[in-house]
């Protein structure tokens, strides 16, 4: 009686999902699309259990940290694939290294365009400090 009870606590609705970590329907319904997360159905409702929350969890913390559906998508099957995680982890300091490099060079085009438009408004201003004289 008490694993049934345990059983139905790790059911959750996609409402409940949804409210728990504020993110549309449309959302889970889109990861659901793509793959990402496999909720069982009991008619048209869709029943979601402890391993698709982990999974919209870890896919929310992935876009936050500049990782794409599909890189996300690859860890995962990494993971189902090999338990024991060795190659999901080094596959995931792969894609920390390469995030990293992208937001390195971001950054420095970033830096180059700043001095650009430093140098754009200080022209302006001599231009306007002559044309006011």
């Amino acid at each position: 009686m008490n694993m049934i009870k345990k059983a139905s606590l790790a059911n959750y609705s996609i409402s409940d999902l949804s409210k728990e970590f504020d993110i549309t329907t449309r959302s889970i319904r889109f990861y659901e699309d793509q793959g990402l997360i496999t909720p069982t159905r009991k008619g048209q409702t869709r029943i979601y259990n402890q391993r698709d929350k982990v999974r919209l969890k870890l896919i929310l913390r992935g876009k936050r940290l500049g990782f794409s559906l599909a890189e996300t998508g690859r860890l995962f099957e990494l993971y189902d694939a090999d338990k024991s995680s060795a190659k999901q982890l080094s596959s995931m300091m792969e894609l920390i290294a390469q995030k990293k490099n992208d937001l390195k060079q971001q950054l420095d085009d970033i830096n180059a365009v700043l001095i650009e438009l430093n140098d754009l408004e200080e022209n302006c201003q001599n231009i306007l400090t002559k044309l006011t004289q």
